[in-house]
């Protein structure tokens, strides 16, 4: 018992200096690595280091995917760069809250698989799939710009799918979904879903201003933890 708290404050340690990195590197700014950081808290003492490693890991995916082809993305407008707190509790603020009930209700984990993939796959699926020169919005089909709210591609799509798949492969190994099968299936299926959802709401509504990119982002890991509660 005093093994795994001393175990516990280490990983807390840690997550104060990875925020610490985060934060001088432009990452995240001041509130934002604040932010991840109380989340991670949370999770470590309520559900412990490895759901933990599991938000690092999308962390540290979303980190790479959005510095990759940086210099592109500046020439179209579409670089983030350094990312807020609002970023931060809007593809976080679900896979906590499952995560903190996610050790006592079985079904939560699903939850917390698919948050986390829906985050993971939207994040790399607008990252990536920008470098596509041909996406077509969800909701017509139609030619657009890449970057365009709404805008799906091959290359998003299979990019997305794949970080979903690496967070169910990670569930697995970390222990939080037993049998590999199911945890790699749950990642795919709600990341998938929850990242055409972001798409949708992104095409009729961000394009019209009636949400913020933060917003759609919340509600696509909600859509993508349901799916997960109902698949696992």
């Amino acid at each position: 018992m005093v093994e795994a708290i001393m175990i516990n404050w280490v990983y807390v340690i840690l997550l104060f200096i990875l925020g610490f990195i985060t934060y001088k590197r432009k990452s995240l700014d001041l509130f934002g690595s604040a932010v991840m950081i109380i989340m991670g808290i949370v999770i470590i003492f309520s559900a412990g280091t490895n759901w933990l490693l599991l938000i690092i890991l999308f962390l540290v995916m979303s980190l790479v995917a959005t510095k990759f082809s940086r210099k592109y993305k500046m020439s179209l407008g579409e670089f983030e760069g350094r990312r807020t707190s609002k970023n931060v509790i809007s593809n976080g603020v679900v896979a906590c809250f499952m995560a903190a009930f996610g050790g006592y209700y079985l079904p939560f984990v699903g939850g917390f698989i698919g948050a986390i993939a829906t985050a993971t796959a939207d994040t790399l699926a607008s990252e990536i799939g920008v470098l596509d020169q041909h996406p077509r919005l969800v909701t017509t089909f139609q030619k657009v710009d890449p970057g365009t709210n709404g805008a799906v591609s091959v290359l998003g799509t299979v990019s997305g799918m794949a970080g979903a798949a690496v967070i169910g492969i990670a569930a697995y190994f970390l222990g939080i979904v037993p049998n590999p099968v199911s945890s790699i299936l749950v990642s795919i299926i709600s990341g998938t879903v929850g990242c055409f959802m972001d798409s949708v709401l992104g095409a009729l509504f961000e394009n019209r201003d009636m949400l913020t990119n933060e917003h759609v982002n919340l509600l696509a890991t909600i859509v993508g933890a349901i799916v997960g509660i109902l698949l696992i």
